[in-house]
């Protein structure tokens, strides 16, 4: 059977959504994960159905990809699927040329698992290796300390503290209360809660969103971030393990999160919270064409 390369449309957003879900495991290399369509659907359901490619076979998703902006694809692939030449080849092909509607033409980058045989056949296609991430993993099956701050799981009243906290923390962040409802109103958020730590004097310092893919599967931080007038008192550490124990507590068996290799400061905060590094990963990129 050929390989179809497909969008789903808002309608089969809901079995993409099922298949990551299917396809987080610890001991899984860092990979597309629920929870980063969970956090795009903020820009709205359409948006992200727009965003999101599939690469089927006999009806069966062995593949997606995420166009978190038009130069980078982020995608994963069905572990059973990894080295299958067929589809590695077509996924190359599908990536190379711009008249596929995947990847425009320019300079590009792809996110893909380490170990899948796509990785080799770009390189062999002449991309290149992009600064290096580096993941990090916190194992959930032992209680989680409680992270010394006050912490409130934010709903739809306090969407407005959330996103001033995003906006305070990141340069250039557009999010805003009506994206916060948007991203709420996703199928991904049902297992995904925000929460956001307080000072003594009760100013909103920090936040971060969670993602489970479900009971006994990998969470994921994404994101977290902490007020730039409050940075260099430990919050950062501290939403961190509130957000450890809020995946414990929505049952997910490990807590996932990757930061770029050259930020060494949410490096170390995500280590002081207990998660320890994993090799670092990268994308691969091609230069204009």
């Amino acid at each position: 059977m050929a390989i179809v390369l497909g969008e789903p449309g808002t309608d089969g957003l809901s079995e993409v959504v099922a298949v990551l879900r299917e396809w987080q495991h610890d001991g899984a290399p860092m990979q597309l994960h629920p929870g980063d369509l969970g956090w795009f659907w903020r820009f709205g359901a359409e948006a992200t159905a727009a965003a999101v490619r599939t690469w089927s076979r006999d009806g069966r998703i062995l593949a997606v990809g995420l166009l978190d902006h038009p130069k980078l694809l982020r995608m994963t692939i069905a572990p059973d699927a990894r080295r299958d030449e067929e589809l590695a080849q077509q996924l190359v092909e599908d990536m190379t040329e711009p008249e596929r509607g995947v990847l425009i033409s320019g300079k590009v980058n792809v996110e893909a698992p380490m170990c899948a045989l796509v990785q080799d056949l770009l390189s062999e296609n002449g991309w290149n290796a992009d600064e290096p991430w580096t993941p990090l993993r916190r194992d959930l099956t032992e209680p989680v300390k409680d992270p010394g701050v006050r912490i409130e799981v934010i709903g739809p009243e306090q969407a407005h503290v959330r996103t001033a906290i995003q906006r305070a923390s990141f340069d250039g962040s557009t999010f805003t209360d009506e994206r916060w409802h948007a991203m709420a109103a996703g199928l991904p958020y049902a297992d995904a809660r925000c929460l956001v730590a307080y000072d003594d004097q009760g100013n909103a310092v920090a936040a971060v969103t969670v993602w489970s893919a479900g009971p006994g599967k990998p969470g994921l931080l994404e994101p977290m971030g902490v007020h730039r007038e409050h940075r260099g008192h430990g919050y950062g550490k501290a939403i961190t393990v509130a957000a450890a124990a809020v995946l414990q507590e929505l049952g997910s068996s490990s807590a996932l999160v990757c930061t770029p290799s050259s930020n060494v400061g949410a490096v170390a905060t995500y280590k002081s919270a207990g998660f320890q590094e994993l090799p670092e990963v990268c994308d691969k990129y091609r230069d204009a064409q």
